[in-house]
């Protein structure tokens, strides 16, 4: 109670200083969380250029332009308005929209929420509007370019809004679909004055796109906006080039009311006064015939190509201007681009999800998660910047100079890549956790996996010697030590890849797990990609954490031991000596250790692990194992015997890369079986009837273990884990049992769809939204195919040359 009470204080003082009189937020605000709110849907554009997200009843409500901060915010004037006219007279007027607000009054709103329906699977949304009384139905088709194995269409901060329309009458109708938006995302920014419109018209290969350009233009970070529609025979394309979305909006409705087109004046607009908000709408207008059907096609993009962070030091370029450059053009061609390319990113999007939904013997639940949790690789604060073009390895190795000869070709090609632990926990690359999720980057966009090691890499062999205080212990310690993996590479609102290790609660150097981590994903990213170039780099650095490591074995047994306080990606569950979740892990890493040893033709190492190994895992078993399962510690506490439900995490790595058997067997398959059988029984199935996924901790006696904060709460992402170790052992229906309660809970009972956090408890407190360890789902895939003997698996592993 004590050390808390101290914490407490530690941490208040320090929230004080940085919020109120540094007049920064908190990486992590344990005193303002997010509120939660039931409104998400599928969010808007690529990988690392910013996010825009729409909710489930059509608003613009989450922004993420500035690279990880975020403003929750419904801009009421960003809209979807549809006119229908028969017989050269506006029968219908209507925005698709269910609020009654206090501006635009002037506009017809309150459209009855029982006559639209809402479905996501990610990247694709579909709202279907059955307009009452008009036998007129419109599907607005959503498409983000988010697509598996592409590095360029990945990248593109757009949009696709596809309106199918089927005219239910006996007569011809025209249909006009108008799109309208604020300057701004919502926020005191938006009247700070000088923000401008100008339309636009692009114009390529005979195909030609319309719209209007929103230039906001802040101090840092500019940005435009565009609404767009593509202009094709039949359809016209108008536009308001400013209004203003604070007052009535009586000139916007009249104009479109009249003839079901807008007024379309050229000229850019005037820039707005300080206190003043402006808007700008498009229209897109076709002949829709008796019975007949049509398609209107509107876009949005954005462009903030050239990014400052927090600190302000270094300007990065985003990853789409490789493709597009970063001048003032780029958005139009963003929008042209993006309405005469989406449907071939449709084709693509279907290839890949095709065979999982046709897939009859996987359950419908599932389908949803395994999409719709990847939001999270666009929407987790996400960034993809380049290396500029003048950049030498010198540059990106870090004084200590890395000796990864990839490093520069690898960053050159492919760029770098970060993505928040979670939109409340604002740090890059969390790499306790990243652990979890990385499965959905080596299986999907497995460069960027591989970009990211690289960067870790770089951190492993730097030090950062500025001394600061710990919050959880109150100790001074330098920010990075040297041979240890970093927590984080830093938060967005100061310089991430310079300054690492924005985490401020422990002093992560003393943490068992991350070390091991990055050795356990080494080996899984070359057995899923064969990329021996990689494996040469990354094998230097994996002998440099491991050596690292090896001090936390005290007791040479080839076991190491856990040092008595919250050292691990549990950060609040203490755990002491000798664990099943970090002697696990150790054991998967020096398996791991062995066979990379095996691949390079070391064998000298490979004898050193090997010995390591054959002790550590008879010490494993005898401190550890109980006849059931394996104790969460040998510390002999109280709480030693609890059930931890990650308790096979490293034999859930060994299992994805093929090194759960024969003469790499860790850990005793009847032991394995043994211990996920026990988890089923107790964790799943003794907690919330079965329906809640598996809790965190369980005592022997089916009570859940509250000797932590943590030890009671379930955990997203490691349910997804533990249910594709499950799958791995053959315990198929035990698995999808225990992923469907988190699913079920999640997306269902709470309403957390699009924001799945890090954890919740029985009487449903969660906490951490929008959090990035629940990708891990993406591992059941793995399991799922390796079962199936779909799995990429390598040949007989080849010798590679340590030299190159």
């Amino acid at each position: 109670l004590l050390s808390y009470l101290s914490f407490s204080c530690r941490y208040f003082k320090w929230w004080y200083k940085k919020t109120r009189i540094e007049k920064k937020s908190a990486f992590i605000d344990l005193l303002c969380a997010v509120p939660l709110q039931q409104i998400y849907g599928c969010p808007l554009g690529g990988i690392g250029g910013g996010t825009i997200t729409r909710g489930w009843r059509g608003e613009f409500c989450r922004w993420q332009l500035n690279p990880g901060i975020y403003h929750y915010e419904t801009v009421i004037a960003d809209q979807f308005t549809v006119c229908l006219r028969c017989k050269g007279q506006t029968v219908y007027q209507q925005v698709l929209s269910v609020e009654r607000p206090s501006t635009l009054q002037g506009w017809n709103w309150g459209y009855c929420g029982h006559y639209a329906f809402y479905h996501a699977l990610y990247p694709r949304a579909w709202v279907v509007y059955e307009l009452p009384g008009q036998n007129v139905v419109l599907t607005c088709r959503q498409v983000s370019p988010v697509i598996p194995h592409d590095y360029k269409d990945s990248s593109l901060p757009v949009g696709v809004f596809i309106w199918e329309v089927e005219n239910g009458k006996e007569e011809d109708v025209e249909v006009s679909i108008m799109f309208s938006m604020q300057n701004g995302t919502g926020t005191k920014e938006d009247r700070r004055g000088g923000h401008w419109n100008e339309p636009f018209i692009f114009e390529k290969e005979g195909e030609r796109v319309a719209g209007v350009l929103l230039h906001h233009c802040t101090p840092v970070n500019p940005f435009t906006l565009a609404i767009s529609a593509r202009e094709k025979a039949g359809t016209g394309v108008t536009h308001i080039t400013a209004f203003n979305p604070a007052g009535s909006g009586r000139e916007v409705w009249q104009d479109l009311l009249q003839d079901g087109r807008l007024d379309s004046p050229a000229g850019e607009s005037l820039p707005t006064e300080k206190g003043e908000v402006t808007a700008a709408a498009v229209c897109a207008s076709c002949r829709v015939p008796a019975r007949g059907h049509k398609t209107l096609e509107l876009a949005l993009a954005w462009g903030m190509p050239r990014v400052h962070f927090g600190s302000r030091e270094k300007l990065h370029l985003r990853r789409y201007t490789r493709f597009f450059g970063s001048g003032d053009d780029a958005v139009p061609a963003l929008s042209h681009y993006a309405l005469t390319h989406y449907e071939e990113w449709e084709r693509k999007i279907e290839a890949w999800q095709k065979p999982i939904l046709e897939n009859s013997q996987l359950p419908s639940w599932y389908k949803s998660a395994l999409f719709n949790e990847l939001y999270f690789m666009t929407d987790g604060g996400t960034i993809w910047v380049e290396v500029p073009p003048d950049c030498c390895a010198e540059d990106l190795q870090g004084p200590a100079g890395a000796g990864l000869s990839h490093l520069l070709p690898v960053l050159r090609e492919y760029g770098r890549f970060a993505y928040l632990e979670g939109q409340e926990y604002r740090m890059y690359n969390t790499y306790d956790v990243h652990f979890y999720a990385s499965f959905a980057l080596i299986m999907l966009w497995p460069k960027l996996q591989i970009s990211l090691q690289y960067d870790i890499a770089v951190t492993v062999v730097n030090e950062d010697v500025q001394p600061r205080q710990y919050l959880m212990c109150g100790q001074t310690a330098q920010v990075k030590l040297k041979n240890v993996v970093p927590h984080d590479i830093g938060d967005p609102d100061d310089e991430p890849w310079q300054r690492v290790n924005a985490y401020l609660m422990h002093d992560t150097a003393d943490w068992k797990d991350l070390n091991l981590k990055f050795v356990l994903q080494v080996y899984r990213d070359y057995y899923l990609t064969h990329d021996s170039l990689y494996l040469r780099d990354m094998w230097p650095v994996c002998q440099a954490v491991m050596e690292s490591e090896l001090k936390f074995d005290t007791d040479n047994d080839g076991l190491i031991e856990n040092g008595g306080f919250a050292d691990q990606t549990y950060d609040a569950w203490v755990v002491n000596g000798p664990s099943a979740y970090c002697g696990g892990l150790w054991l998967a890493a020096v398996c791991m250790m062995c066979k990379m040893a095996e691949v390079l033709g070391d064998a000298e190492i490979q004898q050193k692990y090997s010995d390591i190994l054959s002790k550590g895992k008879e010490a494993f078993e005898r401190m550890l194992w109980n006849g059931k399962y394996y104790n969460y510690d040998s510390s002999g506490s109280d709480t030693s015997s609890s059930i931890m439900s990650d308790q096979c995490a490293g034999q859930w790595f060994l299992g994805a890369c093929g090194l759960d058997q024969g003469e790499f067997e860790v850990f005793p398959k009847s032991h394995v079986v043994s211990a996920l059988k026990t988890i089923f029984e107790k964790n799943v199935m003794s907690f919330a009837g079965g329906t809640m996924g598996a809790v965190n901790g369980m005592r022997p006696d089916g009570v859940p273990d509250t000797s932590s904060v943590q030890s009671n709460e379930v955990w997203i992402g490691v349910v997804y884990a533990l249910a594709a170790t499950m799958i791995q052992e053959g315990l198929v229906e035990e698995g999808f049992r225990t992923a469907e309660g988190c699913y079920r809970t999640v997306w269902e009972q709470l309403g957390m769809s699009f924001q799945t956090p890090e954890a919740y408890r029985e009487k449903k407190v969660y906490r951490s939204l929008a959090y990035m360890r629940p990708l891990s789902i993406w591992s059941m895939q793995l399991a799922l195919e390796r079962r199936a003997g779909q799995a990429p698996a390598p040949e007989h592993p080849h010798q590679v040359s340590i030299h190159p």
